[in-house]
């Protein structure tokens, strides 16, 4: 079908997309026309279908081919094709809407098997010492009476300050500013620093709730591709050259959905980065606690003269428990916690005081230490299984919460987590996590939520008639 040659410096998977592409504007391959299934192009062509699984992707992302369930991937019809010989038009595909999926992710929380949701089992967490903090906050009646302080409950603000001096990011409790949750300290972020028609920088594969948000004030979003070590630093550099960005928002750490860990070199580049260009960094540490290891930050290497460092304890104590905290420099600071007051007065104290009790109970190091085995341990699970099954993991971080991973015979994440739903099994499918969502085979697994063998079954069944189908 193509000619590739391996041993050009061009990429296999940009020669396969470049050659198929001007086969079909060269009317070569005709609209409606079915592409060879991924094994067979795999075989014919002798590349790996991982290979061919990302070529067939961007095809699919950038309008020139189409994925159907269970059937394959075909040429797509132009509007201006028409024509009493053309082949018969395939019927429209389905737009993926990711706004509509994550709200059904919260609405369909109680599923029996959640692989695709965004926070951990209740024996994950440390709800013991929740429930002491709450009988002691309850026998104390003072602590329900007012409102909050405008930065938050001081006696939390400085033991956050603590635990991040030790993180070498020194910083006075002044600077520490009490959220409800992450979502607010990033929001407060994005409003007082970018005005509508700024252009954006944001991690891609990335955090949908962040996108939308940015979107809804009118940012200009562009993606820097992850990598497993971090950052795709040549197409970053490339994106810079033509925009001019304001800011980056994005999660070195463990992060959602590819749990990929940005290196210390990385974290350096970026920096110089921003100052050569002139823009600021707010990174989102949520997940650092459940890090055994000890990594410098960029709020560490900066000490917070360009980055806004945002933290939070809702994944280590309770979902359900909104708060988080953000880190700026002095004049910053400032104007955040008046936005913070001007939008919703202060954050709650009773959540404030009820985190101080957990943070402050004589066993958190110890559960921190529990959590990262406990999930340590569902990492080897979960990739022994997805390897079994022939899925090609993107990163094996071996801590934090998510595995990003595909299979040649599931092209299409969104249909998957449709067949999965009346299983009684909750996907997290790639779309949702893409800047412009298009279909793709990616997935992220909670490994915390990965244990039962009836995940594993359905998926099993799903890729035999993904093969058949392919046959």
């Amino acid at each position: 079908m193509l000619t590739l040659r391996p041993e050009l410096q061009t990429p296999l998977v940009s020669q396969i997309v470049e050659g198929l592409r001007g086969m079909i504007a060269g009317q070569a391959l005709k609209p409606g026309v079915k592409l060879p299934s991924i094994r067979g192009f795999a075989a014919m062509h002798g590349v790996s279908v991982f290979t061919v699984v990302e070529a067939y992707d961007r095809l699919v992302a950038q309008g020139w081919l189409v994925s159907r369930a269970n059937a394959g991937f075909f040429v797509k019809r132009r509007g201006d094709e028409g024509g009493a010989g053309a082949p018969h038009t395939l019927p429209p595909q389905p737009k993926f809407d990711a706004r509509w999926y994550l709200k059904q992710i919260f609405e369909n929380r109680n599923l029996p098997m959640k692989p695709g949701c965004g926070w951990l089992p209740h024996d994950f967490l440390f709800g013991d010492a929740l429930r002491r903090s709450m009988r002691q906050l309850s026998a104390d009646g003072s602590s329900l009476e007012g409102y909050g302080l405008p930065h938050g409950h001081m006696a939390l603000r400085m033991v956050i300050a603590e635990a991040l001096a030790e993180n070498q990011i020194p910083v006075e409790v002044d600077q520490v500013l009490l959220t409800q949750g992450s979502s607010q300290a990033l929001d407060l972020v994005a409003r007082q620093i970018l005005k509508p028609g700024d252009t954006v920088l944001v991690d891609n594969p990335g955090y949908p709730n962040l996108m939308f948000m940015l979107r809804f004030l009118g940012a200009k979003l562009v993606g820097v591709p992850r990598t497993p070590t971090g950052y795709d630093l040549a197409a970053l550099e490339a994106l810079l050259a033509v925009h001019k960005p304001k800011a980056f928002f994005t999660q070195p750490r463990l992060q959602s959905p590819t749990c990929s860990i940005a290196s210390a070199a990385h974290l350096h580049r970026l920096l110089q980065l921003a100052e050569a260009h002139g823009f600021m960094l707010v990174e989102n540490d949520i997940y650092a606690d459940m890090d055994p290891t000890s990594r410098s930050t960029l709020a560490s290497l900066d000490q917070l003269q360009r980055v806004v460092y945002i933290g939070s304890f809702s994944k280590t104590i309770s979902p359900n428990l909104r708060v988080g905290y953000l880190l700026a420099r002095g004049d910053l600071i400032e104007d955040l916690a008046q936005l913070k007051m001007i939008s919703g007065l202060t954050s709650s104290d009773i959540a404030e005081r009820l985190t101080f009790g957990v943070v402050t109970d004589g066993r958190w190091r110890k559960h921190l230490k529990s959590l990262r085995e406990k999930l340590a341990a569902a990492h080897r699970k979960t990739e022994k299984n997805l390897s079994s099954l022939g899925f090609e993991l993107f990163h094996e971080p071996g801590a934090g919460m998510y595995l990003w991973a595909r299979h040649p015979d599931l092209p299409d994440g969104a249909v998957l987590s449709k067949e999965a739903t009346p299983e009684g099994i909750m996907l997290g499918p790639g779309q949702l996590f893409l800047l412009d969502p298009h279909p793709t085979g990616w997935l992220r697994f909670n490994v915390a939520f990965s244990e039962d063998e009836r995940i594993w079954r359905f998926l099993s069944q799903r890729i035999e008639l993904g093969r058949q189908a392919a046959q």
